[in-house]
Order: structure tokens, then C-alpha cells, then sequence
């Protein structure tokens, strides 16, 4: 699939009331429920960047426990929709960017990425996200993984999923912790994962300057 496929396929999506059943779907709550105890496990979150936040059923949650959070994704109507949600709260900003272009001045000390990686065009462009999130994570920060496997992201036509990205996380992150989701459904089957920059190695000196 192109990047003109995705977009339109996401922008699709977004015009749906409810987009990926995400505020109806017992197995997304049960997803998102994972997600925010993986984000939440090491107490208090200075700063938050949660990388694509589809129709804002996550970012709802996650919001409360940041004391500034900032919110990037590379469709205009995932950010306007989530915003409007929210009602703007002041703590919060609101950036159009793609995963791998992002960038920022600031350090993040928790990342939350869910499918996302799964959208871009080849594993050699998921590298490159990978490495680029790695730029702004703080030392000692959190990343929270999450993504449907391998086999149902390729059958619905994406490049990989979660094993592909877990066995590329591991290469620039050390591994906390990692959950299985599971629902009714053959599709309904998520990779959760939290992952720890080191304390002792910064990525800072491999990212444009």
C-alpha cells in the first residue's frame, strides 16, 4: 500500500462517528486499560508525546495524569477531532507530523505509541521512526508499545506488526514488561509492551543536529 493509500484509507476512517470502534469495542478499552498502566507504572508524567491519536479515545485518558502533554499525528482530522474532545485543555499542544519527521527541542520522559508503524511504507522507513523517537525520549524515560501482530496487520494488507517492531524497539530500548491482548475476534489480538531508555546511554548523539 502507498502513503496516498493510507491517508485516504485514514481519512476514510475518521469521517466514521466512531473510528476502529474504539469508544464502543470492549477490546479497546481493555486495550487502552493496558496502555495507561504501562504509562502510568513508574508514577507521575512531566511530559508526554503520544505519536497518532486516532479519534482522542486514548488521549482522553491519558491526558489527567500529564502535567503537559503534547499530541502529534499526521492526519489534520485526527488532531481536530481530538482536540475538540479534549476541549483544548491548556496543558496540552498539537503538532501535524508524520512518526518519522517529528522532532523537538524538548525531551520527553514517556512516549506512547500505538498503531502507528504498521502504516508506514517499508521496515526501513520503521527504522527510521524508531530511531527518531529515540532522539527525544529522555534518558531514563518510558515507551509504551502496542500493535496487532504480525499476521493480522499483513493480512490486512500493512507492511508488519507487533514482532517485527518489538525485535526493532529492543534494538535501541531495554524491555520492562510486555502484555497480550486478546478478544473475541481473530482480529482482536494486541503486543503491549513498556520500554526503558537507559539511564546510562543517551541516543542524542546519533540524531540530527
Amino acid at each position: 500500500m502507498t502513503h496516498v493509500t493510507h491517508f485516504d484509507l485514514l481519512r476514510r476512517e475518521l469521517e466514521a462517528d466512531d473510528p476502529w470502534q474504539l469508544d464502543s469495542n470492549p477490546f479497546e478499552h481493555e486495550r487502552h486499560m493496558h496502555m495507561l498502566q504501562l504509562s502510568l507504572v513508574d508514577g507521575p508524567i512531566t511530559h508526554a508525546l503520544e505519536v497518532g491519536c486516532a479519534a482522542g479515545a486514548f488521549t482522553e485518558k491519558l491526558a489527567p495524569h500529564c502535567a503537559r502533554l503534547t499530541v502529534t499525528d499526521v492526519m489534520p482530522q485526527a488532531l481536530a477531532r481530538t482536540r475538540s474532545r479534549l476541549m483544548d485543555p491548556p496543558h496540552a499542544k498539537w503538532i501535524l507530523s508524520d512518526v518519522q519527521h517529528f522532532s523537538s527541542s524538548e525531551r520527553f520522559d514517556l512516549i506512547v505509541v500505538a498503531e502507528v508503524f504498521y502504516y508506514l511504507t517499508n521496515i526501513a522507513e520503521v527504522r527510521e521512526a524508531i530511531c527518531n523517537l529515540a532522539c527525544v525520549l529522555a534518558p531514563a524515560g518510558r515507551l509504551v508499545f502496542a500493535s496487532a501482530r504480525d499476521a493480522n496487520c499483513r493480512r490486512w494488507g500493512h507492511i508488519a506488526g507487533a514482532e517485527t517492531v518489538l525485535a526493532m524497539l529492543n534494538e535501541q530500548f531495554t524491555e520492562i514488561e510486555r502484555i497480550e491482548c486478546l478478544g473475541q475476534s481473530s482480529n482482536e489480538d494486541c503486543l503491549l509492551a513498556r520500554f526503558h531508555n537507559p539511564v546510562h546511554f543517551s541516543h542524542q548523539s546519533d540524531c540530527p543536529r
